[in-house]
């Protein structure tokens, strides 16, 4: 497989290399493959969690924030978690989780265009009502949280949202505030050439 440095948002393949020593699988102790095992199903092959596998504190910490933030049975829809972080992440400049959760949300929605527009026209291009207001959130939450306050919340409202569903679109907005800058600083994302 050949890679190159990914420099834009795609719905392409993409991966994620680290620029500090990952743990090899083989070396990794017995705890720390438990932490890879409740991770994610691609956490022994993925550079990210082998970095992070370095304090399994830490990534199982993480680890539990995410599939919580991610994957709660209840609230949010899976689709709105995704185009969520792919609003902020679009607005971080992070192409590795973008393009991650964008492929989700196409997969979930059967709708890749409207990520596609997303990422060639950016956040303010043109959504349904309920997709407008959880981007428009997502962006004031992600570029001036300070500045975000409950008349913001009014929109979500008028297209339906409850409070749980307001607090669980907060979460993953908040989540990848976090997770983009610390996919950026700790490595790149690459494009995969040929598979």
């Amino acid at each position: 497989m050949t890679t190159t440095p990914l420099r834009e948002f795609t719905l392409d393949p993409v991966d994620w290399v680290a620029w500090l020593d990952t743990v090899a699988l083989a070396d990794a102790t017995p705890e720390q493959l438990a932490v890879l095992e409740e991770s994610t199903p691609t956490a022994k092959t993925s550079d990210y969690y082998l970095l992070l596998i370095h304090d399994v504190a830490v990534l199982r910490e993480r680890s539990r924030l995410f599939n919580a933030v991610m994957y709660a049975p209840k609230g949010l829809a899976r689709a709105d978690r995704e185009l969520a972080s792919v609003a902020g992440s679009r607005v971080n400049g992070c192409f590795y989780c973008a393009a991650i959760h964008g492929q989700r949300f196409a997969q979930l929605t059967k709708h890749p265009e409207i990520i596609q527009r997303i990422f060639d026209e950016g956040v303010e291009t043109e959504l349904n009502a309920r997709q407008r207001a959880i981007v428009d959130y997502s962006v004031k939450l992600t570029r001036t949280p300070e500045a975000t306050s409950a008349d913001d919340l009014a929109p979500l409202r008028a297209v339906g949202l409850t409070d749980l569903e307001i607090l669980d679109l907060t979460h993953v907005v908040a989540m990848f505030a976090w997770a983009n800058r610390l996919l950026q600083t700790l490595g790149e994302p690459i494009r995969k050439l040929g598979v």
